[in-house]
């Protein structure tokens, strides 16, 4: 099988939607997008925007797991937004929130600053699918007491999981043409309208197109590299694994076999434990 078969084909450049990944990050790198999706969402009025990197990357140190974020912006008043669209698996998406909201956290904080001057953030997921499986368009998580629902803990931090093919009718008109307009039904209101019309003027663009080839051919190279990279591995361990089998065969205790093969006991099990 081809490389280009085990993975997804990028979609073409003129058939990008909002929902999609760079055509999202291009839109609410526009202030006046972006202050108004977060208005709707929210059902809050913001004065203004700032933007501290659109798809900011933090990376704290050279061993850390970097982070990406789709849009990143504060509006001044010592709140801080992070959008991130997800149109792709469910896999670990609440730990995921959890970590984001780590990484902003110690991004915020200097070096030797303390700890009362983290500002109070909003991270937003719009999952074009239901995460939770209840039907709601939003989901939002604060932390609160579980002996007392009432209390909460205060930490200024919020986490709101959209979903996008939500059937109760739990927000605004505004916000559910929004939401559906984002799962790829036709614009119904004034805003819609100008994201759709945003979007087509983006697919215009020569230099919008040549960033999107650019950036697929970046994936592309990433992914060959991965590809080598695990056939390199998976050849590694198929020898590793034929060494354990054929001194398991001969009677030798795992014990013996972490030894000879300078493995520790842990592997030896696991690979044993795949096998049989």
């Amino acid at each position: 099988m081809s490389n280009e078969s085990q993975r997804t084909k990028e979609k073409a450049f003129e058939k990008l939607q909002l929902k999609d990944d760079f055509m999202f990050g291009v839109i609410m790198h526009n202030q006046k997008y972006c202050k108004s999706f977060l208005e709707r969402i929210l059902n809050i009025s913001i004065s203004c925007i700032e933007y501290s990197d659109a798809q900011r990357t933090i990376d704290l140190s050279s061993d850390a797991k970097s982070v990406r974020l789709d849009i990143y912006v504060e509006d001044g008043k010592n709140m801080v937004y992070n959008i991130e669209m997800q149109t792709g698996g469910k896999v670990n998406l609440p730990k995921r929130t959890r970590y984001y909201q780590g990484m902003i956290d110690l991004s915020i904080l200097e070096k030797g600053a303390d700890y009362r001057d983290l500002k109070q953030s909003i991270i937003i997921f719009v999952c074009t699918f239901d995460l939770f499986g209840e039907g709601r368009h939003i989901y939002t998580f604060e932390n609160r007491c579980i002996e007392n629902f009432n209390l909460g803990l205060g930490d200024a931090t919020t986490k709101i999981i959209l979903n996008t093919k939500g059937i109760m009718d739990d927000v605004t008109p505004g916000m559910k043409n929004l939401l559906d307009y984002i799962d790829g039904r036709p614009p119904r209101d004034t805003f819609t309208k100008e994201l759709d019309d945003a979007v087509q003027s983006v697919r215009k663009n020569e230099k919008w197109r040549l960033d999107y080839m650019t950036l697929q051919m970046k994936y592309d190279e990433k992914f060959e590299e991965g590809m080598e990279c695990g056939i390199e591995q998976g050849i590694e361990r198929g020898k590793l694994q034929g060494a354990i089998l054929t001194m398991d065969e001969l009677g030798y205790s795992v014990s013996e076999i972490a030894e000879r093969l300078n493995q520790k006991e842990e592997k030896v099990i696991e690979i044993l434990k795949q096998v049989h």
